[in-house]
């Protein structure tokens, strides 16, 4: 009931007046149409806004992708090393004296017996003449000892000298004879010594600086005490040391086909262009470390190699074996695992497979195992195919490297080794 609707008594009729209904403004008619207008545009936008959201789905990522190249390659095991010296000499003098002259530039190639030091010789030359009198003396009496024991054996078939005295005079004549060797090995001695003061050098190879100059007084009494006057190295052939573990020593002894060629490439080369040979590996492995010591001989005729410098050196693990290979880009390490990237041809899914990965061989990596030669592998966007289950493909095509040409080295057998000359 309303208000207006009100008749007779006023209080009679309280509890059933009920308040007008508030009147619409045009205000809050707008305001209340809104929800409904929203609904029927969300609604319109599920009809005919289905192709613009579809349009906002970002397409698959593409890479490409390859077959494994399939071929016959040489694997090699891998190890680092250090070049030493063939040969290597201290030169020491094996007189004492004072140093008069030197006969080289520091750092010199030099030839075997050429002429380094020169030591004061005029001590030694008068030893030498006091030992020439020594000999001139001893062989007169030599000669007087012969002629009385002549003498005496002219007389005693006259019995005119007693068989005692002629055995006197023959021990005169054996003293005699055993003074002048004595003589004229200390001659020989003094001769030595004399030429013991021009120090040459023992071996062909590249010398150090001197270690002393001339005016100061160099020792040569004993080979602990003699003083150091430089060293030499034989540079050519040189030799590259290295350390191999058991399952690498062992691998190469069951080899039936086991190489002992090698190949070494320096610190700053990207190509293997040394050639050599393997010539000597230790008869024990080393107890603390398990690793056993090899030796390769590495042709070195322009002396370009030095000691001290080290190497990755690869050795050959048998004859040409069938192999898969693929970019080394293509292969990731997953922790401590090597995987590649493979799609599959009907739905474009990505594997990641994991793989024993070996060797570079012309720039490309061996793949020892878990790849097929009819897998896809990713060879370009590997980044996209680990984010991605599925990709788009095209396909690549995997080439090798060109192997730039080298000349292989003979290597010398280490024992008979011929020194270059220098240059």
């Amino acid at each position: 009931m309303y208000l207006s609707e009100l008749k007779g008594d006023p209080v009679e009729n309280i509890d059933t007046i009920q308040p007008a209904p508030p009147r619409l403004t045009k205000k809050r008619a707008a305001y209340a149409a809104l929800p409904i207008a929203g609904l029927i545009l969300f609604a319109g936008y599920g009809l005919f806004g289905n192709d613009k959201a579809q349009a906002d789905i970002q397409p698959l990522p593409v890479v490409t992708v390859s077959q494994p190249i399939e071929k016959n390659v040489v694997l090699w095991d891998d190890y680092v090393g250090r070049f030493e010296a063939s040969q290597a000499v201290e030169i020491r003098p094996r007189v004492s004296g004072a140093l008069t002259s030197i006969h080289f530039r520091d750092g010199d190639i030099v030839r075997k017996g050429q002429l380094l030091f020169s030591i004061d010789a005029r001590p030694f030359a008068a030893s030498l003449s006091e030992a020439r009198a020594r000999v001139a003396s001893a062989a007169t009496a030599l000669t007087l000892a012969r002629s009385e024991l002549a003498r005496a054996n002219r007389l005693i078939a006259d019995q005119a000298v007693s068989a005692e005295e002629v055995d006197s005079l023959r021990a005169a004549v054996q003293s005699a004879e055993a003074s002048l060797a004595a003589a004229r090995a200390q001659a020989q001695a003094r001769r030595l010594d004399v030429e013991f003061t021009q120090v040459r050098a023992p071996i062909s190879g590249r010398i150090s600086d001197r270690r002393v100059d001339i005016g100061n007084l160099v020792s040569g009494d004993s080979a602990a005490s003699a003083t150091v006057l430089t060293t030499i190295n034989a540079l050519d052939p040189i030799y590259f040391s290295f350390d191999g573990s058991e399952a690498l020593y062992l691998k190469q002894r069951r080899q039936k086909e086991g190489s002992d060629h090698v190949e070494i490439r320096l610190q700053d080369e990207a190509d293997y262009k040394w050639r050599g040979k393997v010539d000597f590996t230790d008869n024990a492995l080393d107890n603390g470390s398990g690793t056993i010591r090899g030796r390769a001989v590495i042709s070195n005729p322009d002396y370009f190699l030095t000691p001290g410098m080290f190497g990755n050196m690869r050795l050959s693990s048998g004859g040409a074996q069938r192999a898969l290979l693929v970019p080394d880009a293509a292969v990731v390490t997953d922790q401590a695992r090597k995987i590649v990237y493979v799609v599959a041809a009907k739905d474009g899914s990505v594997e990641a497979r994991p793989v024993e990965a070996g060797p570079l061989v012309n720039g490309l990596r061996v793949i020892r195992s878990g790849l097929k030669p009819q897998d896809r592998v990713v060879i370009s966007g590997v980044q996209f195919a680990a984010s991605a289950p599925k990709v788009q493909t095209i396909a690549g095509r995997i080439e090798a490297a060109a192997s730039s040409p080298t000349a292989t080295a003979i290597a010398p057998v280490a024992s008979q080794a011929t020194i270059a000359a220098a240059r």
